[in-house]
């Protein structure tokens, strides 16, 4: 089921330039871009939106992801393929896409300070905001891998 058409999707992606700033900003932000596709990746999966899920694991892979922790993200906790700093960013990405359900617990957000500067937390959160927002776009419009 596609509920916006290629002309119809051109132009929401053109209208979205606040959407490509975020971009242009998490970019420039100092994170690493490893980080940055397991951030998108792993919100994607939890919002199941197909097209951004795609997207952003042949990203991933494209920039020298292993297999074994592409296919593992969905159950990082479970695996010893993540860094301890990796562990604290899924940790928020996990509580802040679900944040109706969970809230931002303090213990992670402690967490994350033990890894990363203010500036790269507030950095993180951002990354976090803005694939929940495509992802409202790619579930939104039903859109799917082409």
């Amino acid at each position: 089921l596609h509920r916006v058409d290629r002309r119809q999707r051109q132009m929401c992606i053109r209208d979205s330039k606040a959407m490509v700033g975020l971009e242009q900003a998490l970019a420039n932000s100092g994170l690493e871009n490893s980080l940055l596709e397991l951030i998108r990746l792993r919100a994607s999966q939890i919002n199941g939106c197909a097209y951004c899920v795609n997207l952003h694991a042949n990203d991933a892979r494209k920039a020298g992801e292993t297999e074994a922790r592409l296919q593992t993200l969905c159950v990082w906790q479970e695996t010893s393929y993540f860094t301890p700093r990796e562990r604290a960013a899924l940790a928020w990405v996990e509580s802040l896409t679900r944040l109706p359900e969970q809230g931002a617990p303090q213990g992670q957000y402690e967490a994350l300070q033990e890894h990363f500067e203010p500036a790269e937390v507030a950095n993180l959160t951002l990354a976090i905001a803005t694939i929940n927002a495509w992802n409202r776009f790619g579930v939104g419009f039903a859109m799917v891998p082409a």
